[in-house]
C-alpha cells in the first residue's frame, strides 16, 4: 500500500490553483454564485470524457452558448431559444440536440427543487458511509424524462464507477485551492473517488484496489483505502495523483489488462 507521506507530498506540489487552471475544475472558479456554479459544474462534468484540452474547449463553448450564466439562461428562456443556443455544438458524440436535452432536464429539476443541491439533499442519507443515496436520487431525477440523454447521465444502481457524477460532487462539496465547493448538504468524508480507467491504472499498482474492472466496486474500494489514510477527506489525493501522472511522476506504474470507465 502506498504511504500517506508520498501522497501528501504530491498533494502539496499539485493541489494548487495554477494546476487547476489547466483542468476543467478551473472553469468553475469564475462563478461566485453557488447556484450558477453548481449548474456549470454539472454541465462541465457531463462533458468530462476525452482529452483534457478537448474537454476544456468544449466546456467553455457550452458555457458561452448559455450566456456565461448557465442557471440564469436555462431558467429564463423558452425550449426553442435554448435549442437554438445549443444548435451546432459538438463534443465527441455529444451534439447540440443532446446538449439541449441535458440542459432542459436541468431546467426541469431547478424548477421542481430550486437548486441541484436541494434535489441531492432530498435523496441523501448522511447516516450512510458514502453519498451514494443522494447520487442515485439526483441521477434518477435527471434521467426520468423521456428526452433525457441517458448516456450522459450514469446510473449508479447499474454498477458504473460514475466518474463524472463523483467528479461533480468533488467539485461542489470539497473546498480548497482546487475545488471551489459551495454545497453544505454533505461533507467531504462521504465522497467517492471519481474513478476512470486512467485513475484505476494508477491505483492498482499502488495497492489501493485489487479489482480487475473499473466499476463502482473498485471506486468504493479505492475510496475505502484513501479513507484509512484521511478519514475526513478520502478524495483529497484524487487531483494530485492525476496531475502527477500527467507530469510523468508515476511513469513506472504498469497498466493492467482490461477495465473501462463510467
Amino acid at each position: 500500500m502506498v504511504e500517506t507521506a508520498f501522497l501528501e507530498g504530491l498533494y502539496r506540489r499539485y493541489n494548487r490553483r495554477c494546476h487547476a487552471e489547466r483542468d476543467p475544475v478551473g472553469l468553475l472558479h469564475a462563478f461566485d454564485d453557488v447556484r450558477e456554479r453548481e449548474t456549470a459544474a454539472l454541465i462541465v462534468a457531463c462533458l468530462a470524457y476525452g482529452r483534457v484540452e478537448q474537454i476544456m474547449r468544449s466546456a467553455r463553448e457550452a458555457l458561452h452558448r448559455l450566456g456565461g450564466e448557465p442557471r440564469r439562461f436555462i431558467t429564463s428562456v423558452t425550449p426553442q431559444e435554448l435549442r437554438r443556443a445549443c444548435a451546432g455544438f459538438v463534443h465527441r458524440v455529444v451534439n447540440g440536440e443532446r446538449l439541449w436535452r441535458l440542459t432542459w432536464c436541468i431546467k426541469d429539476m431547478l424548477e421542481r427543487h430550486g437548486s441541484l443541491e436541494a434535489c441531492f439533499a432530498k435523496h441523501d442519507d448522511d447516516a450512510q458511509a458514502t453519498v451514494l443515496p443522494g447520487l442515485r436520487g439526483l441521477a434518477a431525477e435527471l434521467r426520468q424524462k423521456d428526452y433525457a440523454p441517458r448516456h450522459l447521465i450514469a446510473e449508479p444502481s447499474k454498477g458504473s464507477a460514475c466518474k463524472r457524477w463523483n467528479l461533480f460532487l468533488r467539485w461542489m462539496v470539497r473546498s480548497d485551492r482546487v475545488d471551489p465547493g459551495g454545497w453544505s448538504c454533505a461533507g467531504p468524508a462521504r465522497l467517492i473517488v471519481p474513478l476512470d480507467a486512467h485513475m484505476w491504472r494508477i491505483c492498482r499498482p499502488l495497492g489501493l484496489t485489487e479489482r480487475r474492472s473499473c466499476n463502482l466496486a473498485a471506486a468504493l474500494e479505492v475510496t475505502a483505502a484513501f479513507r484509512r489514510m484521511c478519514p475526513q477527506d478520502p478524495v483529497r489525493y484524487d487531483f494530485a495523483l492525476m496531475h502527477a501522472s500527467a507530469a510523468g511522476e508515476l511513469r513506472q506504474v504498469p497498466e493492467p489488462d482490461g477495465g473501462g470507465s463510467g
